[in-house]
């Protein structure tokens, strides 16, 4: 079902003010006619029983008035069927028979603009209008919102049970596909947006493993839940927003809010990638402790300060590797005697 736009003026004063001078006339037939009977005109009856049907009937008109500030719509249905729906901010009247229509109104999520409905009666003249208050619980934001998807334990590729929430911003484009194609669009994206998540999560590590595909290219690559995130949140994206277009709304933007190994694991995790840090600075002390020891032989050639044998160098070079590598500063012996 596509949107249509609901044709009507925005004379919702002037109706409202007619309708308010019918009931006062209403009144003051009532009371005339009173007089009228206890004067026993011929008048009194016909005039009291007008003012009477007037005043029972005239508030009909209320029903028909609605109300829309900016970025606000109506979806109205009369007898079962959709008239159409009013986009536009301003003061209408429309078929006082006219529903509004949002089954996702009393759904609450962890999202902006999910506060109490808004309240509110048009009283005039002693006149209470409940389907004021009924559309005005009753309207769909057209605004952008953001869902705040709450945190949820996924195990990524490697099978190691992650932490991730998202941040989707949302909104809705076709008000009719909203209302009739889904029972309650909110808890639709908000199923949509878990369903996502799990299918994206699966395909990445946590951190950058080897043979790991997660392009579908068949290739290995880089891919990872911390290193590629604004990949990852786009994927995510365009995956809520393939289940959702059929529902009217339009995903504007993904992002991750929180990212972190389960507690379950998140200490042995820790651990190793300390484990790998320390690895990889030592390969780096070793690269340039050999490449120090290396220079000095050669420099010492070069100056022929000293002639050594193998069996010299051999020790020469074990004892600079165990000064530059040590993690402690050396304590030398001096030895005072010849060479040999």
């Amino acid at each position: 079902m596509k949107e249509k736009i609901y044709t009507t003026k925005k004379n919702g004063m002037p109706v409202m003010l007619l309708t308010i001078l019918v009931l006062v006339l209403g009144v003051v037939a009532i009371v005339f006619g009173g007089i009228g009977i206890e004067g026993q005109q011929s008048y009194g009856v016909p005039l009291l029983v007008a003012g009477i049907l007037v005043d029972t009937l005239g508030w009909i008109p209320f029903m028909g008035l609605k109300v829309l500030k900016p970025q606000e719509a109506l979806v109205l249905t009369l007898f079962g069927n959709y008239k159409g729906t009013i986009r536009e901010a301003g003061f209408y009247f429309v078929n006082p028979f006219c529903t509004a229509v949002n089954p996702a109104a009393e759904t609450k999520l962890a999202q902006s603009g999910d506060s109490s409905g808004e309240k509110g009666a048009l009283s005039l003249l002693n006149v209470n209008v409940p389907n004021v208050a009924e559309s005005a619980g009753k309207k769909i934001s057209l605004k952008a919102m953001t869902l705040n998807n709450g945190r949820q334990k996924i195990n990524d590729c490697l099978g190691n049970p992650v932490e991730i929430a998202i941040a989707v911003i949302w909104k809705v484009t076709d008000t009719a596909q909203a209302v009739f194609n889904v029972d309650n669009f909110k808890e639709y994206l908000s199923l949509q947006c878990d369903s996502a998540l799990r299918n994206i999560v699966r395909l990445y590590p946590y951190d950058v493993a080897s043979n790991v595909d997660t392009t579908g290219d068949g290739q290995a690559d880089e891919g990872s839940l911390r290193g590629s995130s604004e990949v990852v949140a786009e994927r995510i994206k365009n995956e809520i927003q393939s289940k959702v277009t059929d529902a009217g709304l339009e995903i504007v933007e993904a992002r991750i809010t929180y990212l972190a190994y389960a507690p379950e694991i998140a200490s042995v995790m820790l651990q190793r990638q300390q484990a790998s840090a320390i690895i990889d600075a030592r390969k780096m002390i070793v690269d340039g402790a050999v490449g120090m020891v290396e220079m000095a032989l050669e420099r010492l050639n070069e100056k022929q300060l000293v002639d050594l044998d193998e069996e010299r160098k051999a020790a020469m070079v074990s004892n600079l590797l165990v000064v530059l590598c040590g993690n402690h500063d050396a304590q030398p012996v001096v030895n005072s005697g010849s060479l040999y």
